[in-house]
This record gives C-alpha cells, sequence and structure tokens, in this order.
C-alpha cells in the first residue's frame, strides 16, 4: 500500500490512523504507540514515520515496565528510500494491554 505522508514523501506502511499529536513528551509518544498497537502491529520504520516516535524501543520497553503485554518480532522492511533493514514488530499481546 502506498500513501504519503505530510512531506508528499511516500509511505509505505498502513494509512495513518492515529492523529499526529504536537507533543513530542515521551508520555504522548507512549500514547500514540498505543492507540496504533489496539488497531495493528507497529514497526520501527512505521513508528518513526507515521507516529513521530524516533526512538520507538524505548518506548516500548516503557509501556512494558508499565504492565503492557508486546511482543517484539524481527522483521524485513524496506525505507521510503527502497533500502531493505531489519526491525523490529511490536504487536500487544491483549486489548487492555494487560493491564
Amino acid at each position: 500500500m502506498h500513501t504519503t505522508n505530510n512531506k508528499g514523501a511516500p509511505s509505505h506502511g498502513t494509512p495513518s490512523k492515529t492523529p499526529r499529536s504536537n507533543s513530542n513528551s515521551a508520555h504522548a509518544q507512549r500514547q500514540r504507540l498505543l492507540v496504533r498497537l489496539r488497531i495493528a502491529p507497529v514497526d520501527t520504520i512505521t513508528a518513526r514515520g507515521d507516529l513521530d516516535v524516533m526512538h520507538p524501543s524505548a518506548r516500548i520497553m516503557e509501556l512494558k515496565r508499565q504492565g503492557y503485554l508486546i511482543d517484539t518480532v524481527r522483521i524485513e522492511r524496506p525505507t521510503d528510500c527502497g533500502k531493505l533493514h531489519r526491525v523490529a514488530l511490536y504487536v500487544l499481546l491483549s486489548p487492555n494491554g494487560g493491564k
């Protein structure tokens, strides 16, 4: 699926169903990740590009410390420029996050 990001560049992730927040606080980033994780798994590239979470592994670690059950699976995904990378795919294991 091809969509475009807010800069007009193609985005190969799922269309954004989570509105971007103007806040870059860790709390706001965790909330954006949780909203998306409740819809579908999120990979590193999508978290950075669509959710504006530049360090998704840190936010996922914080969510796990809060009691959310999130699995990490390694996958290969191309970036916008087409280069293949091995990245993390985060999967929320229960709708309530195990809380």
